[in-house]
């Protein structure tokens, strides 16, 4: 994290630190350390760190309700069409189409395993074979898999209904309806 204040003058660090202390709210700016100034931005949430160490931390020590959360995937174009919802916790008998990485492209298949613990998924005919000869399951993330169909059961179709409905919700917000305007002229 960087401080940048806008009456700082090119002069020594002792002086900076001085002016630093002198103004009242100094604007905070953040970046993973990997981008210019030019590309920081202002932290919009107090509450919300954006420490990379804290969000590391918190991401490997996450309980196991919060990682079905993380481990979401995307919907396939006709889900999201269907359901308008973009993508939902992933479980075990979806159907899936890898899109990233070794196995991209390859046909659809059945999620065997959810390996939370892991940040993983198994899926049927992705596998590859030991120096043994035994063949094992390749692990992907969740995130590099297009969920093509899903495994519904009345818990699911309430999720689904619920994020649908929130999402229209979301849409409908902040817009001016024909009635709201003809009311306010009036």
């Amino acid at each position: 994290m960087a401080v940048f204040t806008s009456n700082i003058k090119k002069s020594s660090s002792r002086e900076q630190d001085i002016d630093l202390r002198k103004r009242k709210y100094p604007v905070f700016l953040f970046c993973s350390g990997h981008c210019s100034l030019s590309q920081a931005t202002m932290k919009l949430n107090p509450f919300v760190t954006s420490s990379r160490r804290k969000n590391r931390k918190r991401h490997f020590n996450a309980p196991s309700h919060i990682r079905r959360k993380i481990m979401s995937s995307p919907l396939s174009k006709e889900l999201r069409q269907k359901y308008n919802v973009r993508s939902v916790p992933i479980r075990k008998d979806d159907e899936v189409q890898v899109v990233r990485g070794h196995y991209k492209g390859q046909q659809i298949g059945k999620v065997v395993q959810v390996y939370r613990k892991k940040y993983v998924i198994y899926i049927e005919r992705v596998q590859r074979e030991k120096a043994n000869g035994t063949t094992v399951h390749v692990g992907i993330h969740p995130s590099k898999v297009v969920i093509t169909r899903l495994k519904l059961d009345k818990d699911r179709k309430k999720i689904l209904e619920r994020k649908a409905k929130s999402r229209q919700e979301g849409k409908e917000k902040g817009k001016y309806k024909e009635e709201t305007i003809e009311k306010m002229q009036e």
